[in-house]
């Protein structure tokens, strides 16, 4: 006598296998979306970086990364502002331009965007806690490193 098993909802098991597969895709999307906006808005760096520091050689001040920084702050809020209010971008336009392309070219745009959001929404406590934390954990952040690297130099040489 063979043993027989309730059959099984095989509707069922397809859905969640097409459902997960359509999940994936679209994480997939979303990840290429990002890391060609990335891609380019690193090089923009790169290319930007090495202008203004071509120009600004003599100079003590970082003048490079200052002005990435400036027009990566001019162009997010630009960006924003024009999401917000006209709603023009959809979400994978959104992803592309403001994680990937903008967030290649500098993190401090997004950092600044998501600072002044907290400022308009009232919670100033809140932004002043990130302004102060993120700098200064940054700083000590960037330290410890540096610290770590000059210690694990040491350990290599011995």
């Amino acid at each position: 006598m063979q043993n027989r098993m309730p059959p099984r909802n095989d509707h069922r098991a397809a859905w969640s296998r097409a459902t997960f597969e359509s999940a994936a895709l679209a994480n997939m999307k979303n990840l290429l979306l990002v890391g060609i906006g990335g891609f380019i808005g690193s090089i923009l760096r790169y290319t930007l970086g090495g202008l203004v520091l071509h120009l600004s050689a003599q100079q003590r001040f970082p003048y490079s990364t200052f002005s990435v920084n400036v027009l990566g702050c001019l162009a997010i809020g630009l960006l924003a502002g024009l999401a917000e209010r006209h709603d023009m971008f959809g979400p994978g336009t959104r992803l592309f331009l403001f994680s990937g392309l903008l967030g290649g070219f500098t993190t401090f745009s997004a950092f600044s965007l998501e600072l002044v959001l907290l400022m308009q929404r009232g919670q100033f406590t809140y932004a002043a806690l990130y302004l102060i934390l993120s700098v200064a954990l940054g700083v000590t952040g960037l330290v410890f490193g540096l610290a770590l690297s000059v210690a694990s130099t040491v350990v290599l040489l011995r």
